[in-house]
């Protein structure tokens, strides 16, 4: 594991490693030299040259496009890039053709985003949403398989929830999608960047991730994956002037769409984002995610064994395949607060969720970070 030894390159990509240990990617994640860079370089041609190089911002724009669908094992005609996650189920939620009567199956756990878009469609058109409770800190198959029905259209899963770092088995799901012919929804923002991701293997239809977590980028620079074989089945109600498949012949009005996923890019880039993007997830693939999850799963086992030994009720999962990069704990001796703030004075970044503490490591931290963490937190 010496690309990620803490006198390795690696580290060194961090500079928010000489002020913190910041373990809250499941929040909003610290950027890297490299997509410092990128941005910056961005930022001084579109200072010093206006739009004159704007081709190569298009360039620029497409090779992001083929690593993110390297990434995920898609085809570069099915990435779209959006403003955010929401934005993405908003398109999946907006776009299924749905008739009254019709119902769409989640969680009770899921983060917002991933909730009210759906909600959102029973007053339009009737739809009601089925949300599946967790028990014991999980999602179980059998609880999802008994909540679709007939009039089921689709399944919306976050692949780790926000809230128990619990991962849900999207291969499984996916092939649980197929065998009702229901949609698949996935929002991968708490996956993507941290484990193996893979849309075809697991039947996803549509995938939506925010860079600003696990992938290590800035926010407002989203991925969007509709399967090839499903595009055409869902309704783009956002259509807009770069939809189109002539959008520079300004005055030439001709309301066909793209032939592909970027019929979805209703306007102009966030340029400076896509910049970003594409050095963050350089930085993954030349890392290597199976390289990345080993480390983050070895991080949070640490982690998740330390906490017990000190006396703290873990919530997240303990097994390798049932959770990821997050890793929830409490105590009933003090307030998630209390444990925030105690933290935070250490320089030690984490969030309050819920009843406790939520910690997020990635994979540049290290084993003696965890150990730091442990240290300050007080026995029970």
């Amino acid at each position: 594991m010496g690309v990620v030894s803490p006198q390795g390159t690696i580290k060194n990509e961090f500079p928010v490693t000489e002020t913190y240990i910041y373990m809250n990617h499941a929040g909003v994640a610290p950027l890297s030299r490299r997509v410092q860079d990128a941005m910056t370089g961005f930022i001084q041609d579109a200072t010093v040259n206006g739009a004159v190089n704007s081709d190569q911002w298009a360039e620029t724009a497409e090779v992001c496009r083929a690593a993110a669908a390297q990434l995920i094992n898609a085809d570069t005609t099915e990435i779209a890039f959006m403003k955010n996650t929401t934005q993405g189920i908003l398109i999946a939620a907006n776009g299924i053709d749905w008739r009254e009567g019709d119902n769409v199956v989640t969680t009770a756990v899921e983060f917002p985003a991933n909730i009210y878009p759906w909600w959102s469609l029973k007053e339009r058109y009737g739809v009601q949403t089925r949300m599946v409770p967790e028990r014991d800190g999980c999602i179980h198959i059998e609880d999802i398989a008994s909540e679709i029905d007939a009039r089921t259209r689709a399944l919306t899963i976050s692949h780790v929830e926000f809230a128990s770092g619990f991962r849900n088995d999207i291969q499984a799901l996916g092939d649980l999608c197929r065998e009702h012919d229901i949609w698949f929804i996935v929002d991968a923002i708490q996956s993507l960047g941290a484990i193996k991701v893979d849309v075809k293997s697991c039947n996803v239809d549509i995938l939506a991730a925010d860079g600003h977590k696990w992938l290590l980028a800035p926010e407002g620079a989203a991925i969007f994956y509709c399967a090839d074989e499903k595009r055409e089945q869902l309704i783009n109600t956002n259509v807009g002037w770069s939809s189109v498949v002539n959008p520079r012949d300004f005055l030439n009005y001709d309301l066909t769409q793209k032939p592909d996923a970027t019929r979805f890019e209703e306007g102009s880039y966030n340029s400076v984002g896509l910049y970003g993007l594409k050095a963050a997830i350089d930085l993954l693939l030349d890392i290597g995610i199976p390289t990345i999850e080993g480390r983050v799963l070895e991080l949070t086992k640490r982690l998740i064994g330390g906490l017990e030994a000190k006396g703290y009720r873990v919530n997240t999962p303990k097994k390798d395949s049932d959770r990821a990069g997050i890793v929830i704990f409490e105590s009933d001796r003090h307030t998630p607060t209390e444990i925030y703030e105690k933290l935070l004075a250490k320089n030690i970044i984490t969030a309050e969720r819920g009843s406790g503490v939520r910690v997020s490591p990635h994979f540049y931290n290290t084993s003696s970070e965890v150990e730091r963490l442990l240290e300050v937190l007080p026995d029970l």
